[in-house]
């Protein structure tokens, strides 16, 4: 029983339709790119929208969309093939299937953070400034993405015989799991945790507008990379498909550091009082509205 209601009548069982959205003759459109392709249209016009309200160009986020997306979908597909090499190195033409799925989101991170400081560059613009603005629609773009492994039957957790579970097609499924159906739905547990890390986010942002708190810039990112982080870290636990490095669950690893980064440049921000480094630094590129009324 919770709450009263028998906890049958709670129980709801996931499976994937398959991951193909459509197909017409040689044109086949997979749900996995469809999301994705989504994820990046949702997100820039989440970032325009939020600079604008900071009275920062909102086509910054547009132009910068354009770096990210060259640089981190590349840059997360070949994290992926690294830790997976003996299984492509039997198979090279199977590195470009990005559309199979197969992408690692911290080797998207990496390759975004290096994207993003040339952009700020080019562009004499902070750093930080921009990371906060991407934020939000980075870890929304993470819980729309995060059903393209609900379609291609991928990223599943451990077997399940919980109310809630994912079955997964036996062409799907680890040897060691041939004779098992329901998996935990880990895809679902980091949706729903990004999108409560993405509710966060947008209540300091708006918040901020009336100055309660007033945030220093790169907040917002540093929020995100704790938050983001320890979900990642538990719901990596559960994972039956980790990237591994010997022993060591490589996201966990990852996720560790990404706490104790994020922490670190939050205790750097408010317990010392310092801005962090910053490609321009911010005290010659705060938020313009700490300076002019919002309407």
């Amino acid at each position: 029983m919770v709450f009263g209601i028998p906890i049958q009548s709670l129980a709801f069982q996931f499976a994937s339709p398959g991951p193909i959205f459509i197909q017409l003759g040689p044109l086949t459109i997979r749900w996995y790119g469809l999301l994705i392709a989504s994820a990046v249209l949702i997100g820039v016009w989440l970032s325009g929208y939020l600079a604008q309200r900071r009275n920062i160009n909102p086509d910054l986020p547009g132009e910068l969309a354009i770096w990210l997306v060259v640089a981190a979908i590349p840059c997360a597909r070949l994290y992926y093939v690294f830790f997976q090499w003996p299984e492509y190195a039997k198979n090279p033409a199977e590195i470009i299937a990005i559309w199979k799925g197969g992408i690692a989101i911290h080797g998207a991170i990496l390759g975004g953070i290096l994207a993003a400081t040339i952009f700020a560059r080019v562009q004499r613009v902070s750093f930080w400034q921009l990371a906060d603005l991407v934020a939000p629609s980075l870890i929304l773009g993470q819980a729309i993405g995060r059903w393209g492994n609900f379609f291609n039957s991928e990223a599943y957790g451990a077997p399940t015989n919980l109310p809630w579970k994912l079955y997964i097609p036996p062409e799907s499924r680890f040897p060691a799991y041939k004779n098992v159906e329901f998996f935990h739905p880990t895809f679902l547990y980091e949706s729903l945790w990004n999108l409560m890390v993405f509710a966060i986010l947008l209540t300091l942002f708006f918040r901020s507008l009336k100055g309660t708190p007033r945030l220093k810039v790169g907040t917002l990112a540093l929020v995100y990379l704790v938050c983001y982080s320890s979900g990642r870290f538990w719901i990596e636990g559960l994972r039956t498909d980790s990237l591994m490095l010997g022993p060591l669950r490589i996201a966990q690893v990852v996720s560790i550091v990404g706490i104790v980064l994020g922490l670190v440049g939050l205790a750097w921000l408010y317990l010392v009082g310092r801005n962090l480094p910053d490609v321009v630094p911010a005290d010659r590129n705060q938020w313009e509205n700490e300076t002019k009324e919002q309407d």
